[in-house]
């Protein structure tokens, strides 16, 4: 399955931004996450959902990004992002996995299908 993400831009501290990615077949039955690279950064996890609906998100997410499946487009997801902090600018990566186990969340590697970025960028 091929996936594109749509929907980063420029916005302010304490704003609010919606990425969607887009896939190219039924992704009900993968595990769903995104990524992000900062700016002379590695890319790290950011959130991931699992097809039984169990979300994860890293610490510095919590409480402020929301994962979601689209329920009325087995194709499509969505990050919430709301309360953006500047640390939050990145390049933002969808990804997806037929297979994950739990120990492998955060592990990019753990992916097989990735999507091109989008930016986001959060000014103070």
């Amino acid at each position: 399955v091929q996936l594109q993400a749509f929907g980063g831009g420029l916005a302010q501290a304490g704003g609010s931004l919606r990425l969607s990615c887009a896939a190219s077949g039924d992704v009900n039955r993968y595990t769903l996450a995104w990524f992000r690279q900062a700016p002379g950064k590695e890319r790290e996890f950011v959130t991931a959902i699992f097809r039984g609906g169990n979300k994860y998100y890293a610490d510095s997410v919590e409480g402020r990004f929301t994962i979601s499946r689209d329920n009325d487009n087995y194709m499509m997801y969505h990050l919430q992002m709301n309360s953006l902090k500047p640390e939050d600018t990145a390049i933002y990566y969808c990804a997806a996995s037929a297979r994950l186990i739990l120990s492998s969340l955060r592990l990019q590697n753990a992916y097989t299908n990735w999507g091109q970025g989008t930016l986001v960028t959060v000014s103070s």
